[in-house]
Order: C-alpha cells, then sequence, then structure tokens
C-alpha cells in the first residue's frame, strides 16, 4: 500500500475561496475584517510564520498590522498593545505571536485578547464553548485538521482516533472536535508508555508533539488516515515531522506531508476565524 498524499495548499486553497464572497459580503456593508499581529522580538521562525500570514490576509482581502516589540518589553507593555486592540473597532482578530521570550507569561497575556477578538482561539473562554460542545473561534491548527478530514471524506463517527499530543493549542483542541463528531477518543502524550498499542487500532491517527519519528509505518494499523502536525528542523537544515513519512506511507491510506500539509490549513484556519469575527461583531453592532 502506498498512502495518497492530503494536499494541504490545495485544501487552503478551496478554503480560501469560500472566504473570498464572505469577505465582499462585508465590504458591501462598509466592513473590511482586520486581523492584528503582535510580534515580539526578532525570533526568526515567528518572522517567517507572520509573513506568511500576512501574506494570505492580502489573498482574500483581510487588512493586516503587524505591531513589534523589543525583546525586552515588559508584560504591561504588551497588555497595553492588547488592551488597545481589543478597543479599535477596525481590528476583529487579534494575534498574539508565540513563543514569547522566557520574561513574559504567554498564559497571562493570551487572556487580556477579548474573547470575541481570539482568532487563535486560546482564551479560557473560547476553549471553555469547544468542551461545552458550541465552539465559537477554536485553535487553527484543529481546525485545519478537521477541515483536511472533511475534504478527504474520511468517517468520523465511530472511528477510533488516537491524538498524540496534549497541547492546548493541538491535541486537546482536536479530540475535542473528534469527540464531538462521534469519535472514540484516546489521548496519548511523550510519556505513554506503549504507544504502539494505541496507534495500532486507530482508524485516525494526529501527532503533534514536536519529536520526529515518534510514530512510524510498524506503529500503524493499515490503512489509517495519518494527520503529521509536527514540523521540526533538523541538524542538516531540513524539515520533518514527528511521522516517519518513509515508512508510515507504505501502511496508511492517507498521509499528510511536512511541509505541505497541516501547516497551510492552520494559517487558513486563522482567515476563517478572523472572517467569522468580523462577521460576528459586526451582527452584534460593534
Amino acid at each position: 500500500m502506498t498512502a495518497s498524499l492530503i494536499d494541504g495548499a490545495l485544501i487552503a486553497r478551496k478554503l480560501f475561496d469560500t472566504l473570498r464572497p464572505r469577505v465582499a459580503a462585508l465590504a458591501a456593508r462598509g466592513v473590511t475584517p482586520g486581523l492584528a499581529a503582535i510580534l515580539v522580538g526578532d525570533n526568526a521562525a515567528s518572522e517567517v510564520y507572520v509573513r506568511n500570514k500576512v501574506r494570505a490576509c492580502a489573498d482574500i482581502g483581510v487588512k493586516s498590522e503587524v505591531h513589534r516589540l523589543a525583546v525586552a518589553c515588559s508584560e504591561a507593555e504588551l497588555i497595553a498593545v492588547i488592551e488597545k486592540l481589543n478597543r479599535d473597532p477596525l481590528i476583529h482578530g487579534i494575534l498574539l505571536q508565540l513563543p514569547l521570550p522566557p520574561h513574559l507569561n504567554a498564559e497571562r497575556t493570551t487572556a487580556r485578547i477579548a474573547a470575541a477578538k481570539d482568532v487563535d482561539g486560546f482564551s479560557a473562554e473560547s476553549l471553555g464553548a469547544l468542551v461545552a460542545g458550541h465552539p465559537k473561534l477554536a485553535p487553527c491548527t484543529a481546525l485545519g485538521v478537521m477541515a483536511m478530514i472533511d475534504h478527504e471524506r474520511i468517517p468520523v463517527e465511530g472511528a477510533n482516533a488516537v491524538v498524540v499530543g496534549r497541547s492546548v493549542a493541538v491535541g486537546k483542541p482536536t479530540a475535542l472536535m473528534l469527540i464531538a463528531r462521534g469519535a472514540t477518543v484516546t489521548v496519548c502524550t511523550s510519556k505513554t508508555r506503549d504507544l504502539a498499542h494505541h496507534t495500532r487500532d486507530a482508524d485516525i491517527v494526529v501527532v503533534a508533539v514536536g519529536k520526529p519519528g515518534t510514530v512510524n509505518g510498524s506503529m500503524l494499523k493499515p490503512g489509517a488516515a495519518v494527520f503529521d502536525v509536527g514540523i521540526n528542523r533538523l541538524a542538516d537544515g531540513k524539515i520533518t515531522g514527528d511521522v516517519d513519512f518513509a515508512s508510515a506511507s507504505t501502511v496508511a491510506s492517507r498521509i499528510t506531508p511536512v511541509p505541505g500539509g497541516v501547516g497551510r490549513m492552520t494559517v487558513a484556519a486563522l482567515m476563517a476565524n478572523t472572517v467569522s469575527a468580523a462577521e460576528s461583531l459586526v451582527e452584534a453592532g460593534r
């Protein structure tokens, strides 16, 4: 068996095609969706991520701003920028690019983003809504994974799914979304004693732990759908995921490549959240 590639770039373009008419409808009402990114310091990877998000905004007609703060800025300075953007009627989504410098508390600062503008979906209110089963703005990577599952028409109801990783950004929200769709979900971590025992029974495997080779072909059920969320840079400069692609692709039925897979969908889901936030704020008269 040779797995079919799940093309994140293609699926992202299709999602963008559904967003442009919604942006146009907002424009007809005199509203341009606005996304503000806050970048602290000069982390090279963060610069690339923000640049990709700005490019995506331009592609679908969303206004973008980048607010840069010095690496040594205080938490009070960062929160002041967040509060200003919370009050700005032209900004509908606020993105705090992570990671932050060690002296800044990511959880505390992220919590200051207004829930209605929390397009990353990391606030307690956003996550609480997801747990309750009526999500508003959910974490983007998890949304991206679910969009790929839907595009590939992978059955979720009744399926066995394993999510490897328990982060608030990916693992937990993905598990919750799969549960909401009727899957039987097992959440594993890097500390799970016998990971293969769980993954070999899974119809859907989502891996997001930030460690190359976490899952390989011998650990998979034949025909499983595999979603590799990891992005790791090797010593030779090459980018790889958390799944050993060479062996996994001979067992799985479908698999995401790295790069070109889930990462593309994370940006697309951010755009979808921004447009949704703008629509909700307009309807609320804000």
